[in-house]
C-alpha cells in the first residue's frame, strides 16, 4: 500500500514537472485558481464570468513590471527561487508581531497559481518547494515573470495584466501608466477585497522602492 501511495506521488509530481517544461512554450488556457474561483462560484450560485487574455512580456508596460516585482518580490533576479532573507525576516516579524506576513517569491506564487490553488496546507507547500526549483531551471526568470504576469488574480474573474488594464483603467497592459502600475500591483495581496483608487499609501511605497531599485 505504501509503496503504491508512493508511485502514486511520484508519478503526480512527474507530471506537475512535466507540465512546467511544457510551458516554457505553450501558455496556460487555465490554472488552479481559475478552476478554484469558477466552483465556488457555482456552490454559492453567484454570476462568475472570467476575463483572461493572456500577452507576451513585451505587451506588458516595464512600468508594470517593475511595479509587481518591486511590491512582491524585490530580490526577484538575485535568487533562484526562494528568498531566505525574505523568509527569515517574515518570520522574525510573525513572532514578534504574533500574525501572518508571506515571504513567497513571484516563483512560489506562479506554482502556486497553475496547480494548487489558493488554499493552504504543509503538504502543498512541501510539493510547491519541490517544484519551484524546476519552474526556475526549466522557465528562466524572463518566462516566469510572463507566466506569473499573465495568470495572476487582479480582481473577481480577472485574470492577467491585460484584463486587469481593461478592467481597472479600460486601456491595455502596454499602455499602463507608472502610477496605474503601482496601484495596481497594492492589490495583489488581496485582490478580491482591494481596489486601485484606494491604494493611496500602499502605491506611494511602491513607487518609492521601484526609483530605489533605479526604476
Amino acid at each position: 500500500m505504501l509503496r503504491w501511495c508512493l508511485a502514486a506521488v511520484l508519478a503526480g509530481w512527474s507530471l506537475l514537472a512535466l507540465s512546467l517544461l511544457a510551458l516554457r512554450w505553450i501558455d496556460p488556457p487555465f490554472t488552479a485558481v481559475h478552476i478554484e474561483r469558477r466552483v465556488q462560484a457555482w456552490m454559492h450560485k453567484k454570476p462568475y464570468r472570467k476575463h483572461y487574455t493572456f500577452v507576451a512580456l513585451d505587451r506588458i508596460a516595464p512600468d508594470l513590471q517593475h511595479a509587481v516585482i518591486a511590491a512582491e518580490d524585490a530580490r526577484f533576479y538575485q535568487h533562484h527561487g526562494f528568498d531566505w532573507h525574505e523568509l527569515r525576516t517574515a518570520a522574525e516579524h510573525n513572532w514578534e508581531e504574533g500574525h501572518g506576513r508571506g515571504g513567497s517569491t513571484i516563483t512560489q506564487q506562479l506554482v502556486k497559481n497553475l496547480f494548487f490553488g489558493t488554499g493552504r496546507s504543509f503538504l502543498r507547500k512541501g510539493v510547491e518547494a519541490t517544484l519551484v526549483p524546476v519552474a526556475e531551471l526549466a522557465l528562466g526568470k524572463r518566462r516566469i515573470l510572463e507566466l506569473y504576469l499573465n495568470v495572476v488574480e487582479w480582481g473577481p474573474g480577472i485574470y492577467g495584466a491585460e484584463a486587469a488594464a481593461r478592467y481597472h483603467y479600460a486601456t491595455v497592459a502596454r499602455s499602463v501608466g507608472r502610477e496605474q502600475a503601482a496601484r495596481l500591483a497594492a492589490i495583489l495581496p488581496a485582490p478580491l477585497r482591494r481596489r486601485p483608487a484606494r491604494m493611496n499609501e500602499y502605491s506611494a511605497l511602491i513607487l518609492e522602492r521601484m526609483g530605489q531599485m533605479g526604476w
